[in-house]
């Protein structure tokens, strides 16, 4: 049985220990999505993690609709990534960029076009604008003649991203963002080559994959998948055939690691009734395996224990506590975080959460 503070490898990457960090959306970039230069302190501080996945980060203008979040498709983003990936590596840390392009969840008055997804449809709620909350739009289908477009978008990114310095990229394909429209019959009405059938459905997700891989090695590319429950108004009659039919096409196509994020009925972060799909996903990826959502030291373990898991992410815990695996490890008080500050763009709430050596000095 597998410690949480065991090494574990992740293709290319060799994790010291199991305590990965999960993406988080932090709000620290420039209004035109450029890395500044406070994101290499909030990551160097974090470089203790097995592995940071970074904050989702926009492949093209198109799929960028989060205020101040980065991206990754011009010479002038990857130019401001790389003093980041330096503090990581410099500090002893491993990062990949996480790749986004958001769908029917981008606003219009931030991408400066309609949003486009797999059929057309709106999120419910509000959008998060440089105005502040505005109404999500409808999409517009993307054409087919499209698609190839957005696929090498995804590839190009993940090439920017070896050239800015990360040591891989994971392919965001969670959350109700693009990916997640067409993989799940909630959202996908298609009638062509990308909606119907499950193979169908999963198509966009194994294209962006295999471009992905092509671009930069299967050993440096891994997948986030949200397979139980609604996200963002985005869900599935049947989950467990439709994830293990993506698993089994992950697994065919030998990526590095696969991270599933799974809210229970009492979540704190979102929460559903529709049970964990990771079991049966399980049974069709024998890659590593990473779960996420409310996990503690206790739970983790145990997942590990039963093989369910390999690793495990954490999110809010590595936002305020930047030595989390070690925290863990000696089982010390963790900081809370802000939620006032999560989107924020000062350093309150961001590089000021203490570590152990502070909070106890």
């Amino acid at each position: 049985m597998a410690n949480l503070f065991e090494p574990l490898q992740l293709g290319a990457i060799h994790a010291p220990n199991r305590v990965l960090m999960a993406p988080l959306t932090r709000s620290r970039a420039t209004r035109d999505h450029v890395p500044t230069p406070i994101m290499a302190e909030y990551y160097r501080q974090r470089a203790s993690a097995g592995l940071i996945i970074s904050e989702a980060t926009g492949i093209s203008r198109q799929g960028l609709g989060w205020p101040y979040a980065p991206g990754l498709w011009s010479d002038k983003q990857v130019a401001a990534w790389r003093p980041v990936t330096t503090a990581v590596h410099e500090a002893g840390g491993r990062i990949v960029a996480q790749l986004w392009h958001m769908g029917r969840a981008v606003h219009s008055s931030v991408t400066g076009e309609q949003p486009v997804s797999a059929s057309a449809s709106a999120v419910p709620g509000n959008a998060h604008t440089y105005e502040g909350k505005q109404p999500y739009e409808v999409a517009r289908p993307l054409g087919i003649d499209e698609i190839p477009g957005v696929i090498a978008d995804y590839a190009h990114a993940a090439k920017n991203a070896v050239a800015a310095g990360f040591d891989g990229v994971q392919i965001h394909a969670a959350n109700g963002y693009l990916i997640d429209q067409f993989l799940r019959d909630g959202s996908n009405h298609r009638d062509d080559d990308y909606g119907g059938s499950i193979e169908n459905r999963i198509r966009l997700l194994r294209e962006v994959t295999q471009a992905v891989v092509d671009a930069i090695g299967a050993e440096r590319v891994s997948v986030r998948l949200s397979p139980n429950g609604d996200s963002q108004g985005v869900d599935d009659s049947d989950p467990s055939s439709l994830f293990a039919a993506a698993a089994e096409a992950l697994q065919r196509i030998g990526i590095a690691f696969l991270e599933l994020r799974e809210p229970g009925p009492d979540g704190t972060f979102g929460r559903t009734d529709v049970p964990r799909q990771s079991p049966v996903i399980r049974q069709h990826f024998s890659g590593p395996l990473i779960l996420n959502s409310d996990y503690d030291l206790e739970r983790a373990q145990r997942d590990l224990d039963s093989g369910l898991a390999d690793g495990v992410s954490f999110g809010r815990a590595f936002m305020a506590n930047p030595d989390l695996p070690k925290r863990l490890l000696i089982n010390a008080p963790l900081n809370n975080p802000d939620m006032a500050t999560f989107y924020s763009q000062g350093a309150e709430g961001y590089v000021d959460y203490p570590a152990l050596e502070k909070a106890t000095a």
